[in-house]
């Protein structure tokens, strides 16, 4: 037989109150729909649970009995029920993030320390990883990917400036090798490439010439779904690679790599954060999101602000 729970929630409280119109009043609703509720209930277990007076209600033998039993299982649930609601209204909890692993602006570390500072109790957990697949299905809260990548029925908020990809390579392999003026003429270059996974093909180079866009399958010598280690070999002179300019910055501002090509390379849409709905949105994803506006917004108010002059 199946009971009705909620009548099971409106007799405990009845019992606390001793009092219909107080259980009434604490629960925001009539005299009338507690009495019913009640009703159903004893006629569910076919025994009175309440002596009734003009002046009075107290529990009769089996109340009692039905109180002491399930008033540890009520107090559990009402206390769940109130840590739900408190997850909803305070940021706190795991927020867990599938992350492509070239999403540099988002995983460098000030964006997401100046979050976990900010809601200190809120634990992020963050997959890096290339794999396409539904985040939501395999438990994420939202994801990080390239705007041209992420579902349509998906809402998008931008984590990094536009993007573009870049060929570079360490100054001793060019000066072994010389400069490829045109992407054809990787073919004749030792090319280090990357894949995402085992079962994937190795990345397509992409350029922009004459405002068309076309990709050249390189012949990589060494293919990996390591970035760190297809950067250390460049470095090394083992040949040129290709990716986000982002990724390599910091490498050509020590001179540790040379750009190669850039004039075949045009900016896109770069990276964005990404999620099912705004409907309900927990407090902690809705945290993020705002964070990500602010500091953007603050990164474009410091680029808008005029310098003195020296």
């Amino acid at each position: 037989m199946s009971y009705d729970l909620n009548a099971l929630a409106v007799f405990a409280t009845v019992a606390e109150e001793r009092s219909f119109r107080g259980a009434a009043d604490r629960l925001g609703v009539t005299r009338s729909a507690i009495s019913q509720s009640i009703r159903r209930l004893e006629e569910a277990l076919g025994t009175a649970l309440f002596r009734r007076t003009t002046r009075s209600v107290g529990l009769t033998e089996a109340g009692e009995k039905l109180r002491a039993e399930a008033a540890p299982a009520i107090a559990e649930l009402r206390s769940a029920m109130d840590n739900v609601r408190d997850l909803g209204g305070t940021p706190r909890g795991q927020l867990r993030l599938a992350v492509s692993s070239i999403a540099e602006s988002f995983l460098s570390g000030p964006l997401l320390t100046s979050f976990t500072r900010a809601f200190p109790e809120v634990q992020l957990d963050i997959l890096v990883t290339d794999e396409e697949g539904d985040i939501i299905g395999m438990g994420f809260d939202a994801g990080v990917r390239l705007g041209e990548v992420i579902e349509q029925d998906m809402i998008a908020v931008p984590v990094s400036d536009d993007q573009h990809q870049l060929a570079v390579c360490s100054p001793s392999y060019l000066a072994e090798r010389g400069e490829p003026g045109h992407p054809r003429d990787l073919a004749r270059h030792r090319c280090i490439g990357w894949r995402p996974a085992p079962h994937h093909p190795p990345y397509r180079w992409e350029f922009t010439e004459g405002g068309r866009d076309f990709a050249v399958d390189v012949a990589p010598e060494v293919t990996t779904n390591d970035m760190g280690l297809m950067i250390r070999m460049a470095v090394s002179g083992a040949g040129i690679t290709f990716g986000m300019a982002d990724t390599f910055r910091a490498f050509l501002e020590r001179g540790e790599l040379v750009p190669l090509l850039q004039g075949f390379s045009l900016p896109f849409p770069g990276f964005y954060l990404y999620y099912p709905s705004r409907r309900n949105m927990d407090a902690k994803l809705r945290a993020l999101i705002d964070h990500i506006k602010s500091q953007r917004s603050r990164k474009e108010a410091g680029r808008d602000r005029p310098t003195k002059a020296s």
